[in-house]
């Protein structure tokens, strides 16, 4: 009798649940829910107002969706609850949110409705950019060695930035919070019951490398955080591939599966997406396309990568390294240019149609040549995360006319993203980490051809194309059926769990040589003007970004 397991991807905007034959990884049903609060970029939910770069999230709408998916697949799969055997979990990271030490989020207690830093911190969240600096600043002049390890500059996205911004503007919740833990393995502790936090997420997001940083560090970044580790954190850190517990009788009538169910130790959603896609050795390098990109890669060796993200040591399969860097904003990007600058001559043509703004703007701009839009733009609308770890820098569109028409511009934000992707490529091998292959995931990977033929012209690569348009959360079906093991009709062994249920679709991109040759070009004034913009040649984007402020 088949066997199954379910993976369930939390996102910016929705949770997704997938039920996967642990067999072969046939894709059984999927239930997407999105969260009703949305982003809070603006205000609480009660009107409380946002200051400026914040992306708020409330912790039930996690909840709600975790309810909701799960049951739904198990009502309109037909699956017998019995016969699942293993739930994973991915989250979008680094989210974090405050707790007691029950696991109640400190925003749902009474008196803190109205506190903004009682919430969920998005990892979208830069106003913690002030303590990001220090931090960089104070690890840098006391020779911090896991420096090195994360590219030689920490982001305001991670949580020790946003745990520092906690305690100097609002020290009432630090003090209050019994726990700051990510999102991921706080719905873990829901499922099933104990805090069992994941070495992807601690070493990715909070600076653990085996250990995290001493008490007198964190001492020098506030005399408050001296004991985070022991008072807010944990160093009790699981390894992927691990079962962190069991649904609890809880779980088990919030979800509908069965108490006794194994959970699987959490995981980043970007990282998920790596054994979802057969990759299971050193030299492939992943692009998770989406709202934003993360790029992941897969290594034997251990090096200091300026800019990149972090190496972590089994980050994401045993017995290698695997390295993180990542593009803060690309679907975004797109989605900006859409909702806030097409003509209504424009959409009323594409409704004429019978398609989608964005489908009407890729029609019209795949029709022109590289170099034909006379445009050249940088990828930084949210800031940058590689390589220069930067959220006060900003986005630029060089080349614009009276005569620049919509999918031109529009072609130059999605050019300018796959530059970036190409910037990271180089910045990686010269620091001696090869890549052999490209492939990508995500749901531009999946439906968009234009910008990935794109993407291949640009890196002058193959790039191979993700089997599932859920690859996150087959991901976390994966290490859900080897949380499982094999005696309950999943795993003991993940490559095993990887060669069997991960997915490539036959669909390959070529870089056609002509279009190569033409991007080489623009490249090299894209890196010119990277250097210029964000490497100290001209502070003009911070500088407009303090005086808007």
């Amino acid at each position: 009798m088949s066997k199954y397991s379910v993976g369930v991807d939390f996102g910016t905007l929705s949770a997704r649940a997938l039920l996967v034959n642990n067999l072969d990884g046939t894709e059984i049903y999927v239930s997407e829910y999105e969260y009703p609060h949305g982003v809070m970029r603006d205000s609480l939910p009660d009107g409380t107002k946002l200051g400026s770069d914040w992306a708020l999230q409330h912790p039930h709408d996690y909840i709600e969706a975790l309810s909701k998916t799960v049951s739904d697949v198990i009502v309109h799969s037909g699956i017998d609850k019995n016969d699942i055997t293993g739930i994973g979990i991915d989250f979008t990271s680094c989210t974090i949110l405050p707790v007691q030490n029950d696991g109640t989020p400190l925003c749902m207690i009474s008196g803190f409705e109205g506190q903004p830093h009682a919430y969920a911190k998005l990892w979208q969240h830069h106003a913690a950019q002030r303590d990001a600096d220090a931090l960089n600043s104070k690890a840098a002049e006391s020779g911090q060695s896991w420096l090195s390890l994360y590219g030689g500059r920490i982001s305001s996205e991670w949580l020790v930035p946003k745990a520092m911004q906690m305690s100097r503007e609002a020290p009432d919740v630090y003090d209050a919070s019994d726990r700051i833990i990510e999102a991921g393995d706080w719905i873990v502790w829901q499922l099933c019951g104990e805090e069992r936090r994941s070495a992807c997420n601690a070493g990715y997001k909070a600076l653990w490398q085996g250990k995290y940083p001493s008490n007198e560090f964190f001492r020098l970044l506030n005399p408050r955080l001296e004991n985070i580790v022991a008072e807010k954190l944990s160093d009790d850190i699981r390894p992927l591939g691990g079962r962190a517990g069991v649904i609890t009788k809880k779980a088990a009538q919030i979800t509908g599966l069965r108490e006794g169910t194994a959970v699987a130790v959490g995981i980043i959603d970007a990282h998920a997406s790596v054994p979802a896609c057969k990759i299971s050795g050193p030299g492939k390098m992943l692009m998770i396309i989406g709202t934003s990109t993360c790029h992941m890669l897969l290594s034997n060796q251990k090096r200091n990568v300026p800019g990149n993200c972090g190496v972590v040591e089994n980050g994401i399969l045993p017995g290698l390294y695997a390295y993180e860097a990542g593009q803060c904003c690309v679907g975004d990007s797109f989605s900006w240019f859409v909702h806030n600058y097409i003509s209504s001559e424009y959409e009323k043509a594409a409704k004429a149609a019978g398609v989608n703004i964005h489908k009407f703007l890729r029609e019209k701009a795949e029709k022109l040549k590289p170099g034909e839009n006379g445009l050249l733009a940088l990828d930084w609308w949210s800031g940058v995360r590689s390589t220069l770890m930067d959220a006060d820098l900003s986005g630029l569109i060089l080349g614009l006319t009276l005569q620049t028409k919509p999918e031109e511009i529009y072609r130059a934000l999605i050019e300018a993203t796959a530059y970036g992707t190409r910037y990271i490529i180089e910045n990686f091998e010269s620091a001696g980490i090869r890549i052999d292959e490209l492939y990508a995931a995500g749901g531009i990977a999946s439906k968009d051809s234009m910008t990935m033929q794109i993407y291949a012209d640009v890196s002058g690569r193959e790039i191979k194309i993700s089997g599932s348009s859920q690859s996150a959360a087959l991901g976390s079906a994966i290490f859900g059926a080897v949380a499982a093991g094999k005696e309950k009709g999943g795993y003991d062994d993940i490559y095993d769990a990887i060669n069997s249920m991960g997915k490539l679709d036959d669909k390959v991109y070529r870089p056609v040589p002509e279009n190569t040759e033409a991007y080489d070009k623009l490249y090299r004034e894209y890196k010119t003007l990277v250097q210029y913009f964000g490497c100290g040649g001209n502070d003009v984007m911070k500088l407009l970004k303090k005086l808007k402020k």
